[in-house]
C-alpha cells in the first residue's frame, strides 16, 4: 500500500502529526484511524466475497485486479490466443515514425536541390505557395444553381 513512500517522507508525516495531534492524543489518533481502515478492509473483503457468490461458479477464477486495464491487457497479451503478441510485437511506433521523419527530411532536401533546376522531376513543391487565380480566370457566377 505504501510502497513509494520512502523514509524521509515518513519521518515527515510522523512529525506533522505530533505537532498537529500533540503527543497526547497521537495514540487515540492512530487507534482510531487503524480501526478504520481494519473496517474499510473487512467491508471490501465483504463485498467481495458477495459478488463472487452472486456471479457464480463459472466465476470462480474472476480476480478484482482484472478490471485494471493495465493488468487486462498484460494477461490477454500473456494468453495469445488471438494473436495479439504478434501484432504488438510487429508494431514498432518509434521505426516508424523514424523513418516518416528520415521520409521528409530527405524529400525536403530533394526538392530544396530540384527547385534551383528548371523542372523538379515531376515533383510538387509543398514550400511554395500556390499560384492565385487572375480574377478573369473565375468561372462565372450562376445564380439559379445557389
Amino acid at each position: 500500500m505504501f510502497n513509494d513512500i520512502g523514509p524521509l517522507e515518513l519521518v515527515t508525516i510522523v512529525v506533522l502529526a505530533v505537532l498537529v495531534f500533540g503527543p497526547d492524543k497521537l495514540p487515540k489518533v492512530i487507534q482510531d484511524v487503524m480501526r478504520t481502515v481494519r473496517k474499510i478492509r473487512e467491508f471490501s473483503e465483504s463485498a467481495k466475497h458477495d459478488i463472487r457468490q452472486e456471479l457464480g461458479p463459472e466465476f470462480k477464477d474472476f480476480e478484482f485486479e482484472d478490471l485494471n486495464p493495465k493488468t487486462f491487457i498484460r494477461k490477454q497479451l500473456d494468453n495469445d490466443e488471438l494473436g495479439l503478441k504478434e501484432i504488438h510485437n510487429g508494431f514498432d511506433l518509434k521505426k516508424q515514425m523514424a523513418e516518416v521523419t528520415d521520409a521528409v527530411h530527405s524529400r525536403d532536401s530533394e526538392s530544396a536541390a530540384g527547385s534551383q533546376g528548371p523542372s523538379s522531376g515531376g515533383r510538387i513543391d509543398m514550400t511554395k505557395r500556390p499560384e492565385t487565380p487572375a480574377a478573369d480566370d473565375r468561372p462565372p457566377f450562376d445564380a439559379d444553381a445557389t
